[in-house]
């Protein structure tokens, strides 16, 4: 930003674990040397704090990030998905994104970090609009409700099995699902695939479908037993899992092998952007069904610090 003045417009970004939250946006008098920017920049990371703080008690927040009125299934389906889209660490990064079809198509991603596990999951619901969105409900919070008592990958995927064939609203209702466990001091990362789009895994200069057990669905047969498998992620590893929107109808036509090639340098938040981007690019404005990712970021390393810069902070003055 240019003032004629002789001001100086300071821009930073205010993150946390790597989300993006804002920016911060300060005018100087004079330009500003190395401390000075060293200091605005710590500034903006406690500004995250705050703001994370405080969103808890008003609707501000979320009013600033809506470009346009929800739906009442995209209300429920907003309720489901994580606080911040974007967790960074020692060992890994990840960030997910969702792009919402007109009519709600059921999707979410979830994650949740331990001290030594990483929690992640992708699902997809039935169908479209409120009905969908409350199939969803059930399926996240029964994952989530075995996940908090320490269920194993394998118990996750039955109780929510067995919760949607009995509790669901629409008779037949079920979920597709990629369930993931990854153990952050080893890199093994336990798999489960319910009737879902095989996760991707972007190593060097390949990107290979990960081969998993064959399940059916959450709640299509309640009697079901699910089966899961591991695979040991290396440093450089990008695991990608999607669901069906990113490969259906008119999004069939982007060649999603060549196109996490091409972005395989970028860090996960401007990953899932820069898919997502491509995605509407074929199939938008407006998408048939939703399309949803995760990307995680394997490094290795867990316990030291890693030092990252997210995003860096701009200068600008008057020529």
């Amino acid at each position: 930003m240019v003032q004629g003045d002789g001001r100086w417009t300071v821009l930073a970004p205010v993150t946390e674990r790597g989300e993006a939250i804002g920016l911060l946006e300060i005018d100087l008098p004079e330009q500003p040397d190395d401390q000075v920017i060293a200091q605005i920049a710590r500034t903006a990371h406690a500004l995250a704090f705050v703001v994370i703080a405080n969103r808890r008690h008003t609707d501000l927040f979320e009013w600033g990030q809506r470009s346009t009125p929800f739906t009442l299934s995209a209300e429920i389906q907003r309720r489901l998905l994580p606080a911040a889209f974007t967790c960074e660490a020692g060992a890994f990064a990840l960030s997910g994104w969702l792009e919402p079809a007109a009519s709600v198509g059921g999707d979410t991603f979830d994650y949740s970090l331990a001290r030594d596990l990483l929690h992640v999951s992708v699902t997809d619901a039935m169908g479209h609009g409120v009905a969908s969105a409350l199939t969803a409900t059930l399926g996240v919070g029964s994952l989530r409700n075995s996940r908090r008592r320490g269920d194993s990958l394998v118990a996750q995927a039955d109780q929510a099995n067995r919760a949607l064939a009995e509790h669901a609203n629409v008779p037949g209702a079920y979920v597709t699902a990629v369930l993931g466990r990854m153990d952050l001091r080893t890199g093994r990362c336990e798999l489960l695939n319910a009737g879902h789009i095989p996760p991707l895994l972007v190593r060097g200069d390949r990107v290979v479908p990960v081969e998993l057990p064959r399940n059916f669905p959450l709640g299509m047969f309640p009697e079901e037993r699910y089966r899961s498998a591991e695979i040991s992620l290396v440093p450089g590893d990008r695991l990608v899992i999607v669901t069906d929107g990113m490969r259906e109808r008119n999004a069939a036509g982007l060649d999603l092998g060549a196109a996490l090639l091409e972005i395989a340098h970028l860090h996960p938040r401007e990953a899932v952007r820069a898919l997502s981007d491509r995605v509407l690019a074929i199939a938008g404005p407006v998408l048939a069904d939703d399309a949803t990712l995760l990307v995680i970021d394997w490094y290795d390393g867990h316990g030291p610090r890693r030092s990252v810069r997210g995003a860096d902070i701009s200068r600008a003055s008057s020529h």
